[in-house]
């Protein structure tokens, strides 16, 4: 098992600057290139990168400033993927939720060309020597879960086990040695499906497309398992839980018993980031399925909002977790990233840094400098 480069870490995006947002309009109006666009998504990046060594990360990503959204971006360059844009719904709170995006299968999944390869160079180029770059992308799970059988095309796939399965383990494994190649060693997966899967209000539209929620998890670990097989050895792979994370909103609750014993015990992932910010995400009970050689980072600090959180209290919370996982298996994280879409969480630009340095901080007063 391949381990994190510390005990505390990030799960990846962060508020995108203004001038950055203004130059993706203008892209889209037509007014700039798509190269213009790229150099000052450069310029962002470099700044973003300086931004978490400064605060003294160790694992550093780009901010996911080249995305509009965390999935749809890398899953539509798959050969024989189609994604339509996420509908935005204003709830009867006042509040706004991401309608999930239909992601359609219309003919074998492959490879077609390399995808984070290039933005990977770049942020390698960026960052400084005793870090590391990590990349993330979306879990080849929301190729099925988002449609079930109805999403996979009959005529590509009249039966999707093993072809299907096969097919899309083949082109992440594909993806991850062009990355590998590229000198990447890191690479994070971001999957809310199997946090979906926590809530019943999920799990019935689950059984309306015809699955089983109960036999979904041990599914996708199996499925999981055949991109694990192919990744390079020597790469570090990841998964982050993610139950929704919108303009500060979620999507879905609920313990991860449902889940737990797929995701800790037959997953062969490296590490675990799941959320536990509040008490949407249940106990740690379902920690007791953590496999030797695995890891999981608490995400205990949120996100959604700029108040900070009490350093004893996670200090308490991190002690809750050691009763049903071994201390030297746990790190800390910020619960999910602070701009998974291009519109960002409602909080402060500054609260980014310290709710990091709070995160950093608590580690090290936990676990030892290290």
């Amino acid at each position: 098992m391949m381990h994190l480069p510390a005990r505390y870490d990030h799960v990846g995006s962060f508020l995108r600057p203004k001038y950055l947002l203004d130059a993706r309009e203008r892209k889209a109006r037509g007014e700039i290139s798509p190269e213009q666009l790229r150099e000052v998504e450069d310029k962002a990046i470099a700044e973003i990168v300086k931004f978490q060594q400064d605060v003294g990360l160790k694992s550093i990503t780009d901010g996911e400033f080249r995305r509009t959204y965390f999935h749809i971006d890398f899953l539509e360059q798959l050969g024989g993927v189609k994604t339509d844009i996420p509908v935005t719904i204003r709830k009867a709170d006042g509040t706004e939720e991401l309608a999930p995006p239909v992601i359609r299968v219309t003919g074998k999944v492959r490879h077609a060309k390399d995808i984070q390869k290039a933005d990977f160079e770049y942020l390698k180029s960026q960052v400084a020597a005793g870090c590391t770059p990590k990349v993330t992308i979306p879990s080849p799970t929301m190729l099925h879960f988002r449609g079930g059988r109805a999403g996979i095309s009959k005529e590509a796939y009249p039966e999707l086990d093993p072809a299907f399965y096969d097919d899309v383990a083949q082109a992440y494994g594909d993806e991850l040695k062009s990355l590998y190649d590229a000198g990447c060693r890191y690479v994070q997966m971001d999957d809310t499906n199997l946090a979906y899967l926590c809530d019943e209000k999920m799990r019935e539209a689950a059984r309306q497309r015809g699955d089983d929620p109960n036999e979904l998890p041990h599914r996708y670990a199996q499925f999981i398992n055949k991109v694990v097989a192919r990744k390079p050895e020597g790469m570090l792979l990841a998964m982050h839980l993610c139950r929704g994370n919108f303009k500060s909103t979620h999507a879905a609750a609920g313990n991860y018993e449902p889940v737990a014993e797929a995701l800790l015990s037959e997953m062969n992932i490296d590490a675990f980031f799941l959320e536990y910010d509040d008490e949407r995400s249940g106990d740690f009970r379902p920690l007791r399925y953590l496999k030797p050689g695995k890891t999981v980072v608490l995400g205990l600090v949120t996100t959604k909002f700029g108040e900070l959180e009490d350093k004893d209290a996670l200090k308490r919370r991190i002690d809750e977790a050691a009763k049903y996982a071994p201390m030297e298996q746990l790190a800390l994280s910020p619960q999910c990233g602070f701009s998974s879409t291009v519109h960002g969480n409602n909080i402060a630009v500054e609260a980014q840094r310290t709710k990091l340095r709070l995160v950093i901080e608590t580690a090290q007063e936990m676990w030892g400098a290290a």
